[in-house]
């Protein structure tokens, strides 16, 4: 019988007795053994967690582009920068959020919206979806006699039965447009007159050539309706002028002597085919700062105005003096018909007239005391009346004040 005899070792080793290792870590049962499996296993399934909560933790969050984005706060944010009030509501019609300006016009008062065309025109928007713009009248507070304002509604249901209100004031914009379209519709009438006056004139003119008074009497009427449309055009270009915000005015220190002087000499030749005399006092070295141009013909125009309503062999004075709050007042004041107090607040209108008649037969254009208003108002300054019937009125120009330069000091050769 053949054994097989085990291989040969290198010289020096000995061989020794190699004894199996039967204990395992010092675990001699099965069951021992796989329990400390699974608790490796498990050891390991935390670690791994752990870390990947760490790295979630670390990474950047998500852009607003994602689905996490907190769409209330960017709503809030957007309404935040609108300049028409803004409400948004949520189931009830309870108000969640309200911007200031819509307390500041009244949309919302107590929680509440204050008006119930905007709750109804809600509950439809929440009811029908979509949006909805419409245009109201709107009382501007809870007292009977409140005024009211034009406002430009929308509405706009949301997620969530929730619903957008955004409600804009737009009574001055529709003031604006109504006060251009009467401008547009005075102005036609107002060239219309003068214009078919001198077309008749001409016509009338034409047919009367053989008679020189009659071409005398029409050349005059011709002239005269001439010059009130002339006047009419330079008053709405110089309006124009002074309605610009960027208007450029050419400001220094003038004389308030100089102002008036000015303005007396271009009046002056209606003054005495009126028989009206205009006297004028001292400034006593008072100046004003402005435009001289414009203030000349603001001046001027407060003279046409009392020579129109003033009757042949009265007075006009023109008196300076130095106001309050560092302004220089310069009147006028007339001997005329004067003005109701019912029309006293409506004198500065474009194209009114107390006597329509009476302006008419003197050539005003209803545009003068306009333009005076302008003048103060770009000036920094006002005009004020006072008036009483039959015993005149007094229109009182303010205009900041300014010191006068002194004049340089000259040398001149003895006579």
């Amino acid at each position: 019988m053949n054994s097989r005899r085990p291989p040969a070792l290198p010289p020096g080793v000995r061989r020794g007795r190699v004894r199996r290792v039967r204990n395992l870590g010092g675990v001699t049962d099965p069951v021992s053994i796989v329990t400390a499996a699974l608790l490796a296993l498990l050891v390991v399934a935390v670690a791994v967690l752990a870390f990947r909560t760490s790295e979630r933790q670390l990474r950047p969050a998500p852009s607003p582009a994602g689905p996490e984005v907190d769409v209330d706060g960017d709503l809030v944010g957007l309404l935040g920068h609108l300049a028409a009030a803004s409400v948004v509501l949520g189931p009830g019609d309870v108000v969640l959020r309200a911007s200031a300006p819509a307390h500041a016009l009244g949309v919302v008062r107590g929680g509440q919206l204050a008006h119930a065309e905007l709750a109804t025109l809600a509950a439809e928007a929440r009811v029908e979806g979509g949006s909805r713009e419409v245009q109201l009248s709107l009382p501007r507070g809870p007292a009977a006699g409140a005024g009211r304002f034009v406002a430009a509604v929308q509405v706009v249901a949301l997620a969530g039965d929730r619903v957008l209100v955004l409600v804009e004031d737009r009574t001055a914009q529709i003031r604006l447009d109504d006060v251009r379209r009467d401008f547009v519709a005075n102005v036609s009438h107002e060239l219309k007159t003068p214009v078919g006056a001198i077309a008749l004139l001409a016509e009338t003119l034409t047919e009367a050539a053989d008679d020189p008074d009659a071409v005398r009497t029409f050349a005059e009427r011709m002239g005269r309706e001439s010059r009130r449309l002339s006047g009419l055009v330079q008053d709405i270009i110089d309006l124009s002028r002074l309605q610009d915000a960027d208007v450029n005015l050419e400001s220094r220190a003038v004389p308030a002597d100089e102002i008036v002087r000015e303005a007396i000499s271009r009046a002056s030749v209606e003054a005495r085919a009126r028989d009206i005399a205009i006297h004028a006092g001292s400034g006593r070295d008072l100046a004003l700062q402005g435009d001289p141009g414009l203030l000349v013909t603001a001046l001027r125009n407060l003279l046409d105005n009392a020579l129109r309503y003033s009757e042949p062999g009265t007075r006009i004075a023109v008196g300076v003096r130095q106001g309050d709050d560092d302004l220089v007042e310069i009147a006028v004041v007339d001997q005329g018909i004067g003005i109701d107090p019912e029309n006293l607040p409506r004198v500065f209108e474009r194209f009114y007239r107390v006597d329509p008649a009476r302006s008419r037969l003197t050539g005003g254009t209803g545009l003068g005391l306009s333009i005076v208003k302008h003048v103060a108002a770009d000036h920094g300054g006002e005009v004020t009346v006072w008036s009483t019937p039959g015993r005149g009125s007094t229109f009182t120009l303010r205009i900041p004040a300014a010191t006068v330069p002194p004049p340089e000091s000259t040398t001149e050769a003895p006579a």
